[in-house]
């Protein structure tokens, strides 16, 4: 094992810790895509395009191929890179998407990570890679910390790598949740946390695709509403929404102009086949945007504390108004994505001769995910 970070007690911006992954999409057993994917990588496409300083903890195997703007800070020579299977099925009009997990990397230990101090962090596992004892770790090393309960209430079958959910209470990490700041779960992981007890302690934020989001606090229930988008494939929407979501918080949003920036990558995620390749001229009106959204916000503090006190500013319309402006801005990522996974048959062409068991479960977008109780 070769750490490749440097340890120092300077505070940092952001701290990510997941694994990369390889993904493979596959349909009708044939495989039209393979991709980079774990939620490190969707957010950090998120994160760079809108300039956001971040340190990446992620473990991958020897045979990890690709280019990435933020290596890996661990390579294990003892497992390989994670890899999941997507199948892809139109039966009764219907796109779902399964999923396996082949391979899986060694999770992360609390001494993977570095000895600084950082304002937020963001605990993002897809495939296991997340310990009770990490995320301690990171709660003690970071201001405020970010979780996507899929890191946390996802089990693998040993033998088939089957995917399924359990409630947070049967897991290790139920004692941690009063000390993060915010939970991330899609309407289909919420049943599997008290949302009604854990907003007591912290934020909770409930995607649901195309419905956009609902952020639960100690006293406020809000819906955030969505951006249209053509789906292509829903993979990675999830951690796009987290990274705009955080990316809004350093910027100094207000948590519901943050959710709506989380909505507003989200949306974009889903129109590609893998990464999204941001356009550099949307992403630079979004980042006019926020940057004119942050300015407002501080101008207007001291004006805010003597109104009636509010979970969504008065303007948050505006805010909404302006993302939907930027996002008809031609942009080479929407016009070149032209693969529709309901009718593409991939350019790949490799047939999957070996026998599977079909799994429901989608790592990041909205739809039913098997579990273990379901009545949590």
């Amino acid at each position: 094992m070769v750490k490749e970070a440097k340890d120092d007690s300077s505070i940092h911006k952001c701290l990510i810790v997941g694994n990369y992954c390889h993904d493979v999409l596959i349909k009708n057993d044939v495989v039209i895509a393979e991709s980079l994917g774990g939620a490190a990588s969707f957010i950090s496409a998120v994160f760079d395009g809108l300039s956001i300083s971040s340190d990446y903890i992620s473990k991958v195997g020897p045979d990890f191929a690709y280019a990435v703007n933020h290596r890996p800070i661990i390579t294990s020579p003892s497992s390989k890179t994670t890899v999941f299977h997507a199948y892809f099925s139109t039966e009764n009009k219907r796109q779902d998407r399964i999923l396996k997990r082949v391979t899986a990397c060694d999770p992360v230990t609390p001494s993977d990570l570095p000895n600084s101090k950082f304002d937020f962090g963001l605990a993002v596992g897809v495939g296991g890679e997340i310990l009770p004892e990490t995320l301690e770790r990171m709660i003690e090393i970071c201001k405020v910390v970010f979780v996507d309960i899929q890191a946390l209430i996802r089990v693998f079958d040993p033998v088939d790598g089957t995917v399924e959910l359990v409630h947070l209470n049967q897991t290790g990490f139920s004692p941690l949740l009063k000390r993060i700041g915010f939970l991330k779960a899609s309407a289909e992981e919420a049943p599997y946390v008290d949302v009604e007890e854990a907003r007591k302690w912290c934020c909770i934020v409930v995607t649901n695709g195309k419905e956009g989001c609902t952020v639960y606090t100690k006293d406020d229930e809000l819906p955030i509403a969505p951006f249209p988008a053509f789906q292509v494939d829903p993979t990675g929407a999830g951690d796009s929404f987290l990274g705009g979501l955080v990316a809004g918080l350093v910027n100094g949003l207000a948590i519901p102009d943050a959710a709506l920036l989380g909505n507003f990558f989200g949306s974009l995620t889903v129109g590609h086949i893998g990464l999204p390749k941001l356009d550099s001229r949307l992403v630079q009106k979004v980042k006019d945007e926020v940057l004119k959204r942050s300015l407002q916000h501080f101008g207007s503090h001291e004006k805010q504390e003597d109104e009636p006190k509010r979970l969504k500013p008065v303007d948050h319309e505006e805010f909404l108004a302006a993302l939907s402006a930027a996002k008809v801005v031609p942009a080479h990522s929407i016009k070149d994505c032209k693969w529709d996974l309901h009718s593409s048959t991939g350019a790949l062409e490799q047939p999957i001769s070996n026998g599977h068991r079909r799994l429901s479960l989608n790592a990041v977008c909205e739809e039913p995910i098997n579990s273990v109780d379901t009545k949590p």
